[in-house]
């Protein structure tokens, strides 16, 4: 392949991975001109490549707009790492919330945020922002920082190097204070979103890890600051982890 034909091609396959990253939590389906809008792509290149995403089942049409389409959900559940780690721990995360009556997650570090592979809500929990699937800043989450604590030290100066950004008026946006808390984390085996990631919101995460490897990723328990004592869900968030840990040796 010479060297415009590569271009083209990685154009091409940016301008498709725009236009699927394009839906919101929510959408129904969107139009040619609202697609364009959001992703900077040309109305007509809009409609080509619909075209062929739509002949390819990745989109739907649904009225005059396109919504995504039931191959996507086919290849996510070829995501075998992923979907390996969901089943492991989903028993262990529904005893958390049978016992706790608490929302109980599990995500991974990507990049600079999680990813939520498999959230259990509980009936007195608050409603949360988090699905399965989004996406949030590690440093504003009891997850994200417990992954960030057994990670590489590269990966704490990219997520710093990105910026902290305030997601409530409680989020930690100062790198030190971070990095200091992260090494309380290391040391308790337990990381705390108090309000960081929305008022009135307080959640406990563990990290799930091979002894002296990096953490694969996090469970926590989340609940109402005047409901939930994470001194008392703590020791059972971190309980879970390290079990669920030894079933992924």
């Amino acid at each position: 392949m010479c060297p415009a034909d590569r271009n083209h091609a990685a154009s091409t396959a940016a301008r498709l991975t725009a236009l699927l990253t394009a839906f919101r939590p929510g959408d129904e389906a969107l139009g040619v001109s609202e697609l364009s809008r959001r992703t900077g792509v040309s109305k007509s290149s809009v409609h080509r490549l619909t075209t062929q995403l739509l002949a390819g089942g990745l989109l739907e049409r649904d009225g005059a707009g396109v919504r995504l389409g039931l191959k996507l959900f086919e290849i996510g559940q070829l995501a075998t790492r992923q979907r390996g780690l969901v089943d492991a721990a989903r028993p262990y995360l529904a005893d958390l919330r049978e016992a706790t009556r608490n929302t109980v997650h599990l995500a991974v570090l990507e990049g600079t945020e999680v990813v939520y592979l498999d959230i259990l809500r509980g009936p007195d929990a608050p409603t949360l922002p988090s699905r399965v699937g989004g996406r949030f800043p590690a440093h504003a989450t009891a997850v994200g920082k417990a992954i960030l604590a057994h990670s590489p030290e590269s990966v704490v100066d990219t997520v710093i190097a990105a910026g902290l950004a305030r997601i409530s008026s409680r989020t930690i946006t100062a790198p030190g204070l971070l990095r200091r808390q992260l090494a309380r984390v290391r040391q308790d085996g337990l990381a705390y979103d108090r309000e960081e990631s929305g008022v009135g919101v307080v959640c406990v995460a563990s990290p799930l890890r091979s002894p002296g490897a990096a953490a694969v990723a996090a469970v926590s328990i989340s609940g109402w600051t005047n409901r939930m004592r994470l001194d008392r869900v703590a020791p059972a968030v971190r309980t879970a982890a390290l079990t669920i840990s030894r079933t992924l040796h």
